[in-house]
């Protein structure tokens, strides 16, 4: 019996240190994960291992749970960071971007249920705490061992921390992006360093307005008498015209509508925008277009709209436009919509839709629309300028509906019958790569054909319409490390409109091609301003 208790004794041990080492040493993005990514050394283990050999007992005592808990926090702060990489191909910043883990949160109970969302959020709290706990105990047990031998531990330290530094000098990596030297907790140091000053540069930018002092009736000269409309398709990125199993599919529709509507006499161009996030986030692309500022986190947005920028509908409001912001995934009152200057904002419940859930999409894409147009485009409306986000593509790309007439569209309860697909929602997130690559296809497609064949049907001289992708899918379609490019399209039937923006040399279409021009997301009010001011 007493020798079963020493093998169980070493075991826990080896599995103690073996334990700590992984958390310490395992990389912070998905695509780096690796075997040879885990071959490095530590500083912070031996930075932690050299407190405890340096102090005496009492002191002792009390360092090895602090350690243990900073290990936990820092080992709880890698595991978000992997989470963060496999859907927004970015990692994790612990004071900017605490707000995304609510916002997964509203995604799980939208696409989800409640129910679920409460399940997934206890289960990661009770998560938490067993890494806090294990982590703790784990790195007493090496601790104590540590302290026991402190001797060859010490020499073990100081050799280890030698080759450590020689490392470091050398930029030693087996792995791209993953130094053999790890200094996880120092990075995590810089970040938050990072973070705190990033509210000082973004304050610095968000001073400096060119078009502080337009006058009112001076910014949109060009347009008047236009109904303006913006439309966000989510998750349109690059990848849908650009990878060659997407972009057949897409790049048909995009070609097919553009000869239609040619032949009802419109033009388009087409050029590419980068977005300031990818995978997620939909609101940062959206404010950063808006208002012409580069809104890369939770921390500017809210800076944003605790100020008074002069947002894309702020200025058309100051020019006698009415302003309405069409929010489908909007559940719940948005006060943001006065900051932003509208007139209007239709959220969900106001929307009146009757028909089915399509995961978190609260309706289809082509009733947004169609209850656009009933609510603000009917015969003496006042020029209106819109801003729809559109939801049909967003993930977890359940299936869409088939295009309907529009005259049959009604208050939607007509999509309890026009089911797409035989793909069932609740397998949606058990789907192979390829198979949720092709419903994301399908979903682009339906969005891009709901809006073609709106201007279709509703458009007409007085419609100008701009639409864009908000930001790339996530990785589990891009894949690891893609751009953060989505096309952007300015369609018109008044030729006079497009020769305003023939300086921008965009392509003609509705698909941009690889050489179209290529600008950061917030460079677009600006320009737009300068073309039709």
């Amino acid at each position: 019996m007493g020798r079963l208790r020493q093998i169980l004794a070493r075991t826990g041990l080896v599995l103690a240190f073996v334990f700590v080492f992984v958390l310490l040493v395992a990389p912070s993005e998905l695509g780096r994960l690796s075997p040879a990514a885990f071959v490095r050394i530590p500083l912070d283990g031996l930075v932690a291992l050299a407190v405890v050999l340096v102090l005496p007992p009492r002191g002792r005592r009390i360092a090895v749970v602090t350690l243990g808990v900073v290990l936990g926090l820092l080992s709880i702060v890698k595991g978000i960071s992997l989470g963060f990489s496999a859907v927004l191909d970015r990692p994790f910043e612990p004071v900017l971007d605490w707000p995304f883990l609510v916002a997964g949160a509203d995604y799980v109970g939208q696409s989800y249920g409640s129910a679920l969302m409460w399940a997934a959020v206890a289960a990661a709290v009770l998560l938490a705490v067993g890494v806090l706990a294990l982590v703790t105990v784990a790195f007493g047990r090496v601790a104590r061992l540590a302290v026991a031998h402190r001797r060859p531990a010490a020499s073990a330290v100081t050799a280890l921390a030698a080759a450590w530094l020689a490392l470091a000098l050398a930029g030693a990596q087996l792995v791209p992006g993953v130094p053999v030297a790890a200094h996880d907790a120092y990075d995590q140091a810089h970040q938050l360093q990072r973070g705190a000053g990033d509210r000082q540069t973004f304050a610095e930018q968000l001073s400096t307005d060119a078009y502080r002092g337009t006058p009112a009736g001076e910014a949109l000269t060009a347009l008047r008498g236009k109904d303006v409309v913006v439309a966000f398709i989510e998750s349109y990125g690059k990848v849908a015209l650009a990878d060659p199993e997407l972009s057949p599919q897409v790049g048909a529709v995009l070609d097919d509508g553009y000869a239609r509507l040619r032949a009802a006499g419109y033009a388009a161009r087409s050029a590419w925008l980068t977005s300031p996030t990818t995978g997620g986030g939909s609101w940062l692309a959206q404010s950063t277009l808006l208002s012409g500022l580069w809104v890369t986190n939770q921390q500017r947005y809210k800076t944003l709209l605790a100020s008074d920028r002069l947002t894309l509908p702020r200025l058309f409001a100051q020019d006698g436009w009415r302003t309405v912001a069409v929010m489908p995934a909007t559940t719940t009152p948005w006060p943001e919509g006065a900051v932003y200057g509208y007139d209007q904002v239709y959220t969900a419940p106001d929307l009146g839709y009757a028909g089915p859930r399509y995961s978190f999409a609260t309706m289809p894409d082509q009733y947004t629309l169609h209850t656009f147009q009933q609510r603000e485009r009917q015969p003496g409306h006042l020029p209106v300028m819109a801003v729809i986000p559109l939801i049909s593509s967003h993930s977890p790309w359940e299936p869409v509906p088939r295009m309907l007439d529009w005259d049959a569209v009604g208050d939607g309860s007509v999509y309890a019958a026009a089911s797409g697909s035989d793909d069932p929602a609740e397998i949606v997130e058990q789907r192979d790569r390829t198979r949720v690559r092709s419903a994301y296809r399908n979903a682009i497609a339906y969005s891009l054909n709901a809006l073609i064949s709106y201007v279709e049907t509703y458009g007409g001289d007085d419609l100008v319409l701009v639409f864009l992708g908000d930001h790339q899918p996530s990785p589990s379609v891009t894949g690891q490390r893609a751009s953060r490019d989505a096309p952007v399209t300015i369609v018109a039937r008044d030729p006079a409109l497009l020769d305003r923006v023939a300086a921008w040399s965009w392509q003609d279409g509705l698909r941009p091609g690889p050489g179209a021009p290529v600008w950061r997301m917030d460079a677009f009010r600006d320009r737009f301003l300068t073309a039709f001011g």
